[in-house]
């Protein structure tokens, strides 16, 4: 462990469960690296995602967003592929795009939008975006013919939460330069969609855990009791 890492981790307390409030406070004063870190949020369900019913999974768009810029890739074809571009998607296409992800192995985006449509042309790609995350899927609103909505919500913060298969959410909340408050306000809108999202089929407690950390910092645990607070 470096030396920033052995300081910050004597800021915490490992056996107090903290306030969003205080969590973050701790998540940007423990940031001490050069770069401006990346703020990350995991959640420990209990839920067993080898269950249909017990998957938990869907997006929200962020207060102030993840301070990223987010490269968004449209399938789509005629009035809506003119509607894409107007409303500033990175890239748009059909079967060329297939071909240039399949053949050149391509990945210069973060998230794929698909028209309805075009998921005939986009499920031959199943296999190799499906392990990264990013097959367009209705849940999260990426398979829509609102394609202006999904690009603007995109472009605006908005962040895909999934259940693993060790039944943890991770997701991106925001930056260092962020500041304490704005990510418990970011820490808020993901929480609150995350328990929602609650499955009926759970039984028991929903909530294990839940910490943040910083891209080099250590983890801080938050009382999941006091997520919503």
């Amino acid at each position: 462990m470096g030396k920033n890492y052995i300081e910050s981790a004597k800021l915490i307390d490992r056996n107090v469960l903290y306030t969003p409030a205080e969590a973050m406070d701790l998540v940007v004063k423990t940031a001490k690296a050069k770069f401006d870190e990346t703020v990350e949020l995991s959640v420990s369900l209990g839920v067993d995602p080898r269950h249909a019913d017990q998957q938990v999974r869907g997006a929200v768009v962020l207060p102030f967003g993840t301070g990223k810029e987010v490269k968004v890739l449209v399938f789509a074809k005629g009035d809506k592929a003119k509607e894409a571009e107007i409303a500033g998607a990175d890239f748009v296409g059909t079967d060329e795009l297939v071909d240039k992800i399949q053949n050149d192995n391509w990945f210069g985006f973060d998230v794929v939008v698909a028209t309805p449509d075009m998921m005939g042309v986009v499920g031959k790609l199943g296999r190799v975006l499906g392990p990264k995350g990013l097959m367009p899927n209705p849940k999260s609103g990426t398979v829509t013919f609102d394609v202006t909505k999904a690009i603007n919500e995109i472009k605006a913060g908005k962040v895909e939460y999934r259940v693993d298969k060790t039944s943890i959410i991770h997701v991106v909340i925001g930056k260092k330069s962020f500041g304490a408050e704005k990510l418990v306000q970011n820490f808020h809108a993901l929480m609150e969609a995350v328990v929602k999202a609650k499955p009926s089929a759970t039984k028991g407690q929903y909530l294990k855990s839940v910490a943040v950390s910083a891209t080099m910092g250590p983890g801080i645990k938050v009382n999941q009791a006091k997520v919503l607070d």
